[in-house]
């Protein structure tokens, strides 16, 4: 089984077009469809572009999320954060992943929107293509907040691997694991249950 969040379910969509099989028993895609919405893409990558210097203390890290989430309420604690980010030895908070492999790959995300739709699009239609091929049991979670997949992309996705199932979070953006894990993690464990269960 495999689960890909954003770019994660790209990958698992884009590694259909290359694998002459399917290569797991059962695939969950988080928030991401084949054909995303343009502007909040462009937002996520503009949100993970930013600050390549990292932040000053860890409240500067907890500011700048709570102003890209603002349907999720700032913690009270910002241990969370050291999950994601790390301490340079000048004492600067950074991400850990490289800012640079957003910039370096999704650079069309980032300038002229009418060029960067034309490479989206083009990038959807790979996408859909690896939908169609994937045959495992699959489910689609949603963010109901998110600005990067919407009703119609589900939809779509869903004529396309008509085998799939699809189940909206509410009060959850693109990030939904990290909106409400209770709810998420429900989600899937009843997928696997179903799953497990339908192949017994």
């Amino acid at each position: 089984m495999v689960v890909g969040a954003s770019l994660g379910g790209m990958t698992i969509l884009g590694t259909h077009l290359l694998a002459p099989a399917d290569l797991w028993s059962a695939v969950v895609l988080v928030d991401i469809t084949p054909r995303m919405e343009f502007h909040g893409a462009r937002r996520v990558v503009s949100f993970m572009a930013a600050h390549p210097d990292g932040f000053g203390t860890l409240d500067d890290a907890a500011d700048v999320i709570a102003q890209y989430n603002p349907h999720r309420a700032r913690p009270e604690s910002l241990d969370g954060l050291r999950k994601v980010l790390r301490q340079r030895d000048d004492g600067r908070w950074i991400w850990r992943w490289d800012p640079a492999f957003i910039t370096s790959n999704f650079q069309f995300l980032q300038g002229d929107p009418a060029t960067g739709a034309e490479q989206f699009d083009a990038i959807s239609e790979l996408l859909v293509e690896g939908a169609r091929r994937v045959q495992a049991p699959t489910l689609l979670v949603r963010g109901v907040l998110s600005d990067v997949t919407s009703q119609q992309s589900v939809d779509e996705f869903l004529q396309v691997v008509p085998h799939a199932e699809a189940v909206d979070v509410s009060g959850t953006g693109h990030m939904v694991a990290g909106d409400d894990n209770d709810a998420f993690t429900a989600a899937v464990a009843g997928f696997l249950d179903r799953t497990i269960a339908n192949s017994a």
